[in-house]
């Protein structure tokens, strides 16, 4: 390393008082902020009024931290090196520095040197790597980058990831940008930023395919479907060069992931990020960021040291009392943070005050938010998790849209077991119990009946808990497991494409292939059968009080082949198939209508739960809720909401029933929903009166009538 000595004030022009000498004198001294640094923010900040960066960065174990600059010529030799006093720039765990603007000169490249009391068995403290800022809100890979590198002891200058200085570029102009914040009309779309856009099939201008500026190019699409709140999965920063498809390995959490941009160059991903969310609001919907706080890239002992590992690898993670497996995985993948540290929690903060502040973001879905309850040993926290009433304290963060995925390896919160009092929810009990209904197992209905009412069971809104019906975030299928369309095709997963012997994703799919497995040489019947199974998912779930959330695709029956797991396949595995929504046009049409009579009908999507408004019934007066029942009706009063009354008759049985509709007279209702038929006959937009009460429902077949408000005196809906 080029070890250069800065006196960093040398260049500094201070205000001049010519009218008194001494005075001229005092204020030419610099300040003690500008003698040392500052150690908040922690990161890099850019000082105007001085021309000059600040640079603080935690390392609590570190026994010393050596800054390096590199120019964009030489990124292997430092253009500077700031080797940092403990006696002068350091406070506490932070050590920090500033540099004027005239000291860094062609400097465009940061990064760290750090030596501390080694571990051996952690593999951290390495004076020889060069480590990443965590709170890097760009990040530039050098063309030779190389992740094997920063997994064995050795040097690996010009080949680690660098943070760039950008803060004293222009800021973005939002203009009046606003969010446009979703209630009773939020339908949720998990989506992938680049399989969305990727497959040349997409319609999407190649130089912008698979990139944030693509996902712009679709934004009439999902209008026209009716989305209302995009959930994009991980985000962060990640290695380009781990198998990480999914983005569930992020390396930072500041930095949005400079390979979905359409443009190469240093902090243009930031100008087209914003972008895409201004789009997006411009056109009504709320963009949410599926974060991953739990763990890093930088895996277990084996894994590299990028940045947390060799600024402080036990002050960032969990440790174990295995020797052998020395970090703690409750996260799956290797670590896992250690939320019982003050500075990571207020890491996460300061994320997620970024991304909402600087980006605009609406909402957050926390990946294994169970994590966040965890003490600094490992053990839950029950009852006051810090994390949770922080984020709850913030004028800003309290008002942002929270979702959890309320379990991690070793722990499952679903409900009120979830600190996150005011937090939605996914709801796993929905996904696994709808999906055992539809496929026929018995004793299903009376929990179908909780699904459906919003999982008061889970949720409950007594005095003493009073949660919501929205909380519960209903979906049958998301990122993690298969298609919608794989699910009522394959009894099995097929996972070998991704390289672990077909021993990774889950094996309790709950999934049915409607008679033959896979796609080759399906009969019609056995497609037929598929197509509805598909529109009884959609119907129970758009039906359910609570907020829906669909996965990205379904809407058109796409595929992943069988596989339940592809969080490594960058190809036609993981990218959406565009020519399916040419060829299945009926079901886009579907998903498109059933969203929109739930927009149409607030009285089912509700902040309260239904309680006197729905009654329950069977194919009779009463519903069967006996273990070989596999059918139920009810109906929704709307008075309450100004809405119309709804009658749902579910008929899961592997033969036609015939149902009585118990309320009104046949003239009052009108049928808008029969999945039985064929398109465009299974739904209808204005209603197809019923001539009877009595009404035969079809083999796995979901019947939906409507019965206009008094007030409404049109002829049909």
């Amino acid at each position: 390393m080029n070890n250069s000595s800065l006196d960093v004030f040398a260049n500094v022009d201070f205000p001049a008082d010519t009218a008194h000498p001494e005075a001229e004198a005092l204020t030419k001294r610099p300040t003690w902020e500008q003698a040392e640094g500052r150690p908040l923010p922690l990161g890099v900040e850019w000082i105007e009024q001085e021309q000059a960066f600040n640079f603080a960065v935690h390392a609590e174990h570190a026994e010393s931290v050596t800054l390096l600059l590199y120019s964009s010529a030489d990124l292997v030799n430092p253009l500077l090196t700031f080797r940092f006093d403990f006696l002068h720039n350091k406070s506490g765990r932070i050590w920090h520095c500033r540099i004027p603007i005239t000291k860094i000169g062609e400097a465009r490249y940061y990064a760290y040197s750090v030596s501390g009391q080694t571990i051996p068995q952690l593999h951290s403290f390495d004076p020889q790597k060069v480590l990443l800022d965590p709170y890097a809100k760009c990040i530039f890979f050098p063309p030779g980058f190389d992740r094997n590198l920063a997994m064995r002891e050795g040097p690996n200058a010009g080949r680690a990831p660098l943070g760039v200085l950008t803060g004293h570029r222009p800021t973005f102009e939002w203009a009046e940008d606003r969010s446009p914040h979703h209630e009773s009309d939020a339908i949720v779309y998990e989506l992938h930023v680049k399989g969305f856009t990727k497959n040349p099939n997409s319609g999407v201008d190649p130089s912008r395919a698979g990139t944030y500026a693509g996902l712009v190019e679709k934004i009439p699409y999902l209008k026209e479907l009716g989305i209302t709140v995009v959930e994009l999965m991980p985000i962060f920063q990640r290695d380009p060069q781990e198998a990480d498809y999914w983005g569930y390995m992020p390396l930072n959490f500041f930095a949005p992931h400079a390979q979905y941009a359409s443009t190469r160059r240093a902090d243009e991903q930031h100008i087209e990020f914003r972008n895409m969310v201004k789009a997006f609001h411009e056109a009504g919907i709320d963009v949410a960021l599926d974060v991953v706080y739990n763990h890093t890239c930088e895996g277990d002992h084996r894994g590299p040291i990028y940045s947390f590992k060799g600024l402080d690898s036990t002050g960032y993670y969990m440790l174990s009392s295995d020797p052998a497996n020395p970090y703690a995985n409750y996260s799956g993948t290797g670590n896992t943070l250690n939320f019982g540290q003050a500075h990571v929690r207020k890491m996460v903060m300061d994320s997620l005050r970024y991304w909402k502040r600087r980006m605009h973001i609406d909402g957050f879905r926390f990946d294994l938010a169970s994590v966040f309850s965890r003490n600094a040993d490992g053990s839950l926290n029950w009852g006051d998790a810090p994390i949770f009433s922080e984020i709850a304290g913030d004028p800003e963060l309290g008002r942002v849209r929270l979702i959890a995925e309320p379990w991690d390896t070793a722990a499952y919160q679903l409900g009120r077991g979830f600190p996150g009092m005011a937090w939605l929810q996914w709801n796993g009990r929905f996904r696994d119990d709808i999906r055992r209904f539809v496929k026929g197992d018995a004793g299903m209905v009376p929990e179908v009946m909780r699904r459906l009412y919003g999982s008061d069971d889970l949720f409950p809104d007594s005095r003493a808990d009073a949660y919501h019906a929205f909380q519960s975030v209903n979906y049958v299928t998301s990122h993690d497991g298969f298609t919608l369309y794989d699910l009522v095709s394959y009894d099995r997963k097929r996972n070998w494409q991704n390289g672990n012997n077909n021993q990774d994703g889950t094996d309790e799919n709950y999934s049915w292939n409607c008679g033959q497995e896979g796609d080759e040489g399906v009969p019609t019947a056995v497609r037929a059968l598929r197509r509805k199974q598909v529109k009884n998912f959609c119907c129970l779930l758009l039906l359910s009080n609570g907020t829906p959330m669909l996965r990205a695709g379904d809407e058109f029956l796409n595929t992943q082949f069988g596989n339940n797991n592809p969080y490594n396949q960058d190809n036609e595995i993981g990218w959406l198939d565009w020519n399916r929504l040419r060829s299945n046009e009926d079901i886009f049409r579907f998903f498109k209508n059933m969203i929109a009579f739930r927009k149409n009908h607030p009285s089912l999507s509700r902040s309260r739960f239904w309680r006197e408004d729905i009654s329950w019934y069977g194919v009779g007066p009463t519903v069967d809720l006996s273990y070989d029942s596999h059918s139920l009706a009810f109906c929704l009063h709307g008075a309450s909401q100004d809405d119309d009354d709804i009658y749902v008759m579910i008929n899961a049985y592997w033969e036609e029933l015939q149902f009585h509709v118990q309320e009104g007279t046949a003239s009052e209702w009108w049928r808008i929903v029969d999945t039985a038929l064929p398109s465009p006959n299974d739904f209808s937009d204005r209603g197809v009166p019923l001539e009877q009460t009595k009404c035969t429902v079809a083999p796995r077949s979901i019947v939906v009538l409507c019965r206009p408000k008094k007030s409404d005196a049109r002829e049909g809906l």
